[in-house]
């Protein structure tokens, strides 16, 4: 199994973005729960220092 990255991450990210955008009145509430952490996650990457 491959090790998820953060490219990864921003490509679920963007996918449920455009899913949401797209069905504004569906029942997204699993989706958004996850773009919030998706989110988070991302954030969090890109706050710490990369290793060289």
């Amino acid at each position: 199994m491959d090790p998820v990255t953060i490219d990864h991450r921003k490509q679920e990210l963007k996918v449920l973005l455009d899913l949401v955008a797209s069905r504004p009145s569906h029942d997204l509430h699993r989706e958004r729960q996850r773009i919030v952490v998706l989110q988070a996650m991302i954030a969090g990457a890109e706050r710490r220092p990369q290793a060289a």
